[in-house]
């Protein structure tokens, strides 16, 4: 006799399904959409939340880290649309800017008629009636991956972004995700194709009070010939947060790729981003900086897969880390027979600013073709006592000091904006950080 083996469920897992049962008739699109929604929800459903015996997952334990799973915002309010006014970051830099509230569009902060010439912006519930399978299938990231299969299953916000062939969008496009008023779970979808030459800065923010919200968001760039695209994240969403989010880009021949975050919020944040070099000559520069203090928990994760011969690939991330933080830094660069000539480089540092503050890294290399160049390191430490003394000695207190030496640390990164406003708001983002950390 075959006894029936039934998976032991956390409250978190319940939640989730029972979250979707009610939530799937409701959610934007047809028999196409619901079908790859249903797809997406059943795969999470059988393996469940992801924990330390996951490889991709072994140093953040989403099923230890989420204890239960948030409701849903089902109608916006006017009292948390008003909230949400005094969370918006970059309200000084000239964009266009598309606000999303507790994972729902707030038309009235957004702009939507106001998009350059030459770019297209639909609303993800009107492009998945027209072309679900696009909206929903994301070429080159895992399918089974738990953030995408719940982001996949759950998102009925978002845009759909593409920019002409040969358009240069000067003006950035700002996606700004506030969460505000009762804790809830909200989930948010953008995807955005640059034609044949044009280029494109999109800004994407997440902000929000201290309250125990769950976020999970996805960015899907889709690059073709000679295209570039800049990509800028800030992530300062409230202590109590749980944040997951995805970057997935497809490189088509000679385009480029500029992509910094900033990091400084949320009580568990991870960002996985998923590079695919479809086409020779392509180039990527992926940079991040994170702060984190109290027992916050930072997770970056990259995979970067060369496809194509010519290719290039930078990869820099630095995070500082006080109290009990605890950041996580995965990068694998995988390098196919047909990419020959690949130029691919990772590095990892992290500052440590307290005894208690610890640093993971595995930074990994797998490489099929035989001419190229690839090269990864990673480093931790703490502030150097020399050049410390040397800053005390002329006058300055402590805590001035090393806040002198932490953003010599990460200016490295947040240099690499090229656009002067935003440059300056990251700038001030992290200076405050190093005002107030705990």
């Amino acid at each position: 006799m075959n006894a029936e083996v039934r998976p032991i469920r956390t409250a978190a897992e319940s939640g989730l399904i029972e979250a979707f049962e009610a939530a799937r008739a409701a959610l934007p699109g047809g028999e196409t959409a619901a079908r790859l929604r249903e797809d997406a929800f059943r795969a999470f459903a059988a393996k469940g939340l992801p924990n330390r015996r996951v490889e991709e997952w072994k140093y953040t334990d989403l099923r230890a880290i989420m204890r239960e799973a948030r409701p849903l915002v089902v109608t916006l309010s006017e009292a948390d649309v008003a909230a949400s006014r005094d969370l918006l970051p970059f309200g000084d830099v000239d964009a266009v800017r598309i606000v999303f509230v507790n994972g729902r569009l707030a038309p009235s902060l957004s702009q939507l008629n106001d998009a350059p010439e030459g770019i297209r912006i639909v609303l993800l519930a009107d492009a998945l009636a027209a072309d679900a399978q696009h909206a929903l299938l994301l070429e080159g990231a895992p399918a089974d991956n738990a953030a995408i299969a719940l982001n996949t299953a759950f998102a009925s916000d978002g845009l759909m972004i593409s920019v002409d062939e040969g358009v240069s969008v000067v003006k950035p496009i700002h996606v700004a995700n506030v969460q505000t008023g009762g804790a809830h779970a909200a989930y948010g979808r953008v995807l955005v194709s640059v034609g044949k030459g044009a280029s494109l800065t999109l800004v994407e923010s997440h902000s929000g009070d201290p309250a125990g919200h769950q976020t999970n968001t996805l960015i899907g760039l889709d690059l073709a010939d000679d295209a570039k695209a800049t990509h800028l994240k800030l992530q300062d969403e409230g202590l109590g947060t749980l944040h997951l989010a995805t970057f997935a880009a497809r490189l088509a021949a000679r385009s480029a790729l500029t992509s910094v975050s900033l990091s400084s919020g949320a009580a568990a944040a991870r960002q996985q981003v998923f590079l695919a070099f479809k086409g020779e000559k392509a180039t990527a520069d992926i940079n991040g900086a994170g702060f984190a203090g109290g027992r916050r928990h930072l997770d970056s994760t990259l995979v970067i897969h060369h496809e194509a011969p010519g290719c290039a690939s930078r990869e820099l991330f630095k995070t500082a880390l006080d109290g009990e933080a605890r950041s996580v830094f995965q990068g694998k660069i995988v390098v196919q027979p047909v990419a020959q000539k690949t130029d691919g480089k990772m590095m990892a540092k992290a500052l440590l600013l307290s005894n208690d503050a610890e640093a993971d890294a595995k930074p990994e290399l797998e490489i099929f073709a035989d001419d190229v160049v690839c090269g990864h390191g990673a480093t931790v430490g703490a502030i150097d006592d020399e050049l410390l003394f040397y800053l005390m000695s002329r006058g300055l207190p402590k805590a001035e000091a090393e806040a002198l030496l932490v953003q010599a640390f990460v200016g490295e990164v947040l240099e690499s904006v090229e656009h002067d406003q935003l440059r300056d708001a990251l700038s001030a983002r992290a200076e405050r950080w190093l005002r107030e950390r705990d």
